[in-house]
């Protein structure tokens, strides 16, 4: 190379510069480690850990995070992710397109909730940090919300009266919490919102699964946006395999009824 093609390399080496992976020929490396040996040694929770934040989860950690997206890869048809994608499937696009129309769907209201509510959770540890008691950092935070959404996130279900992947979520978290493993401020401030909510409302308002997920995300430390980026990796597993059964039926042009239903004509005023 002349120094003129030298230094350009080196610049647009530097420009993509990653401390995520390595790349040479012959040579691939996750954050410094072969991939022979993490292909080997690690699964595919343990890579997801490695590659977002480095380093190797406890056993603890990767059953939390496993149980975390295990918990949030389906939840049917009537999700409009999974029936964006199933009808896309029919449409004559390949199967990545209707992934990708699925995982487009996910936004601030369907599957963002995951990362407002590990930023609210975080509020409730911050003041509980700072002197207060829980169910009074609970409360002060409920308010701050509620002057700002209609719906707290990650709280409450328009299907589930009690979300069933709660019982098994937070049995793991309370578990690890007894373990020493997780320190259980998250767990503590869901709760506490929980019971902020029935001493506001009279009424049980349990967590769903945006809320008991983003517990797990916040007790192995994970930034609120990455709450939302885990969730949406998790249900790209549920598009998947909606899209695939969706596009073996046969079926063609699939809309969002039965072609004997035609939706109301209802005039403008």
């Amino acid at each position: 190379m002349t120094g003129d093609t030298e230094h350009l390399h080196d610049e647009v080496a530097e420009w993509w510069a990653s401390a995520i992976i390595r790349i040479e020929p012959g040579v691939i490396e996750y954050r410094g480690e072969p991939i022979a040996e993490v292909i080997a040694g690690r699964g595919l929770v343990e890579v997801i850990w490695l590659l977002l934040r480095s380093g190797r989860p406890t056993a603890a950690q990767a059953r939390l995070l496993e149980a975390a997206m295990v918990a949030s890869a389906d939840h049917g048809p009537q999700a409009p992710s999974i029936a964006a994608a199933r009808m896309a499937a029919t449409c004559g696009v390949g199967l990545n397109n209707a992934v990708a129309t699925g995982v487009n769907m996910l936004g601030d209201v369907h599957g963002g909730a995951g990362e407002q509510c590990l930023t609210m959770l975080s509020e409730v540890v911050e003041r509980e940090s700072a002197g207060q008691e829980p169910a009074e950092a609970a409360r002060a935070t409920v308010q701050a919300w509620r002057a700002e959404v209609r719906f707290l996130p990650g709280f409450g279900h328009r299907f589930h009266p009690v979300d069933p992947r709660r019982e098994p979520l937070i049995t793991l978290v309370a578990e690890a919490r007894d373990k020493g493993e997780v320190s259980g401020a998250y767990l503590r401030a869901g709760l506490a919102i929980e019971a902020e909510l029935m001493n506001e409302t009279g009424k049980n308002v349990p967590m769903n699964v945006d809320g008991l997920t983003a517990i797990i995300y916040g007790e192995l430390g994970f930034a609120a946006p990455l709450a939302r980026g885990l969730f949406v990796l998790s249900r790209a597993v549920g598009i998947l395999a909606h899209a695939w059964e969706e596009s073996q039926s046969g079926r063609r042009i699939k809309g969002p009824m039965p072609p004997s239903i035609l939706p109301s004509y209802r005039p403008s005023a």
